[in-house]
């Protein structure tokens, strides 16, 4: 397995739809598995593969003791509303109080190609809205106030100014 560089705000290609995938081979369950991987090494909850550069419709996610494959999913059902602070992979350091469903159904692929359905609630719900507004090309600073999503940007801008809208990620070393 091997780690993904996750691309920055600013990457053209988070502002990118996802495109529905067709088959699940074994060149996509290769980059699952290196999602998950990258996922797990930048301590995250989820990954879209607009962070890692690519426009397939697939996500990762992993919340507690459950570790998802959202290949093309959808929200069948959501109900009720829960504000909480959010971060992103590809937005480091930036946070901000988004307000999404607290309940949801989730439709989706797993990665033997196999329909599945899932109900989540709390951070597992959220993060796989989350996951889902990446695919669409929607990120969690554009659910934020304009005043708030105004001070973010400008903070990102002067930090990330002049640098690489790539996060590089290595092995851990194992001596």
């Amino acid at each position: 397995m091997s780690l993904f560089d996750i691309h920055l705000l600013g990457a053209p290609v988070l502002r990118t739809r996802s495109r529905e995938i067709a088959d699940v081979d074994d060149t996509l369950r290769r980059t699952i598995d290196d999602m998950f991987e990258t996922m797990d090494a930048a301590e995250g909850v989820g990954l879209a593969s607009n962070q890692i550069g690519q426009t397939d419709r697939v996500a990762v996610v992993g919340v507690d003791d459950t570790r998802l494959v959202l290949i093309n999913p959808t929200i069948a059902h959501a109900e009720g509303s829960t504000r909480a602070e959010e971060g992103c992979l590809s937005i480091p350091e930036l946070f901000g109080e988004v307000t999404r469903a607290e309940h949801i159904t989730l439709h989706a692929i797993n990665a033997d190609g196999e329909a599945y359905e899932h109900a989540a609630e709390g951070l597992l719900a959220r993060a796989i809205q989350h996951e889902i507004d990446h695919l669409d090309g929607i990120l969690f600073i554009d659910h934020l106030s304009i005043l708030k999503r105004q001070m973010l940007l400008a903070r990102w801008r002067k930090e990330y100014k002049g640098k690489e809208l790539i996060r590089r990620f290595r092995p851990a070393s194992t001596e």
